[in-house]
């Protein structure tokens, strides 16, 4: 698929025209019309769905209503309902842009090339780049491979849209065993673009493997990915290195091809078009060929940003446990069911997922994180083992596991290993403020390394000045130092950025008491229990310093006095 990320402005005005028109309250019932809009603000398709369904039945002919309608049915996938209702729409010179997205794709899905071409002709708008790129499919489908190439070489003469249609025309002529001429174009003025995705880079893979050039394969493998493969790269580059031939299967037919198309726009949209057209595309892709994988994730990753976590999880689940693409799979379905508060849910799938694919670090990462999250920390231990073990050569992308273990360590007590872990993370990438902070933090509260913690700490805020937590620290260990003037600016600073933080609002009492501004310090420890409990914060020791001063405190516990350093 081609980055066109310079275009995409321009293809979002091409493509949506009239997609997204708003209906007019007037015409429909009140309480229906405004439920609608309220569900589809939410971004929830089913009572949207719903909703609209009522207000056909109020205002059969209304075309904003039936506009809206067909789209939330796409998005649920329920075509049986879709088909008729762009069929109803009127004729294609009459209709919208989806109603003729719709009607072309279940002529693609039935076959029905020479129907698609038809439609085209007839006056089907789907948006100039897709009417080109389908009826190119329509016609390599018919059997008029000639014409189709003419077509996918006429689109590329227009402005921007060559690598899309040099894109396109290759896989058509892969689909059809020209892969020498599909591979013409991968290495062509349009190679690098059409090359940009890694959908594309395994369309030339596949390709290369297919004319007997296996090692280029691997080699672009190599430069493209790195030593770092998931599981389904692996396994491809293995493959190509035992010598075996791959079969080209990103596109296997002119359906293919057309629920390529949706696709590619779908993938290039993304970030930029309103979501419910973007998930439009995708979905119109699944239509056509169901085991799209790649439409799969996406489709599911747009409805997780929404934060419709029911309708992704549903979607991840959708990828069956043969194909290579189910770890990704699974882990965005945790991760949905996780943001969903659903976690139990999600430890179960993880674990699962660990045992079924137990060299995926990726997998034991993860459950790592989110038994840390759940604060189980002794558990979130041995996850965060095993993804530390299948680290061949541990590199400055690694810090962060290690920094992890670090916190499950520090948080089980076993602070020798934990330190250890700490600081491997700083050896891989030196300059982490989290680490910095938390190592840093870590000695203050213990008392140990104070000039060592407070110059790590130093230079985290120095990298996140504004990061209250952060700053927080450094007030903290300014305070241990007995260094108590310089301790309430950036204390004062730290509460300005975390306001309402129990903790933050105690450390600047205990400060300001050891500056003898006894009064705020009683207000700011009045704050913190206000805003607790935290995560943190002793509330008893709080209420106790309310009664009887933080001097009597320290000397209950038998800490040292406050004293000012010389």
């Amino acid at each position: 698929m081609p980055d066109f990320s310079k275009l995409r402005s321009a293809l979002i005005l091409a493509l949506l025209g009239s997609a997204l028109a708003v209906p007019a309250a007037a015409e429909a019932p009140a309480g229906a019309y405004l439920a609608a809009r309220l569900a589809g603000a939410d971004n929830d398709y089913r009572a949207a769905a719903g909703y609209y369904a009522r207000l056909l039945q109020a205002d059969p002919k209304s075309p904003e209503f039936a506009e809206v309608a067909l789209m939330n049915q796409i998005i649920l996938g329920d075509y049986a309902a879709a088909v008729p209702l762009a069929q109803a729409m009127g004729a294609p010179k009459e209709g919208s842009q989806i109603a003729a997205m719709m009607l072309l794709a279940e002529a693609g899905q039935r076959e029905d090339f020479a129907g698609v071409v038809a439609l085209l002709e007839a006056g089907a708008d789907p948006g100039k780049l897709v009417a080109g790129l389908l009826r190119a499919w329509g016609l390599a489908g018919a059997g008029q491979m000639s014409e189709a190439t003419k077509e996918f070489d006429a689109l590329a003469k227009e402005q921007g849209l060559a690598a899309f249609a040099q894109y396109h025309k290759a896989l058509a002529l892969a689909s059809v065993g020209d892969f020498e001429g599909a591979d013409a174009i991968f290495a062509g003025p349009e190679g690098d673009a059409i090359r940009s995705s890694r959908r594309g880079v395994l369309a030339h893979v596949q390709i290369l493997s297919q004319i007997e050039r296996a090692p280029d394969a691997v080699a672009l493998i190599d430069a493209v990915f790195g030593p770092d493969l998931d599981p389904e790269l692996t396994e491809i580059r293995a493959r190509l290195a035992a010598g075996e031939a791959l079969p080209f299967t990103v596109v296997s037919s002119a359906r293919d091809g057309m629920a390529e198309v949706f696709y590619s726009l779908a993938s290039v949209l993304a970030s930029d078009a309103p979501d419910p057209f973007t998930l439009v595309q995708a979905r119109l892709a699944t239509y056509l060929r169901a085991d799209h994988t790649d439409a799969i994730l996406l489709t599911a990753s747009l409805f997780q940003a929404q934060g419709r976590y029911d309708m992704a999880i549903e979607t991840y689940a959708q990828i069956p446990t043969t194909s290579p693409a189910f770890p990704a799979a699974e882990l965005g379905r945790a991760d949905a069911m996780v943001r969903d508060e659903r976690t139990e849910a999600a430890i179960e799938v993880l674990e699962k997922l660990t045992r079924t694919n137990p060299d995926l670090g990726g997998a034991w990462l993860t459950l790592g994180d989110t038994l840390r999250r759940e604060k189980r920390f002794k558990e979130a231990v041995p996850a965060y083992d095993k993804a530390i073990a299948l680290i061949e050569s541990p590199s400055e992308g690694d810090w962060f596991t290690f920094y992890a273990r670090g916190i499950s360590e520090e948080r089980s007590d076993a602070w020798d290993k934990a330190e250890a872990d700490f600081r491997k993370a700083l050896e891989l990438s030196p300059d982490q403020p989290a680490v910095l902070n938390y190592l840093g933090y870590s000695y203050v509260e213990k008392k140990e390394n104070l000039d060592e913690a407070l110059g790590m700490i130093e230079r985290a805020v120095k990298a996140r000045p504004d990061e209250g937590y952060i700053v927080d620290s450094l007030g903290w260990a300014l305070y241990r130092l007995g260094r108590y003037d310089e301790a309430v600016a950036q204390m004062e600073r730290a509460v300005e950025l975390e306001a309402v933080d129990p903790l933050v609002n105690d450390h600047l009492g205990d400060v300001y008491w050891a500056v003898g501004r006894k009064r705020e310090a009683e207000f700011q420890w009045k704050r913190a229990l206000s805003f607790g409990p935290g995560e943190e914060l002793d509330m008893d020791r709080v209420r106790r310093k309310l009664e009887v001063g933080l001097d009597k405190v320290l000397a209950e516990e038998g800490a040292a006095p406050l004293h000012p350093a010389k």
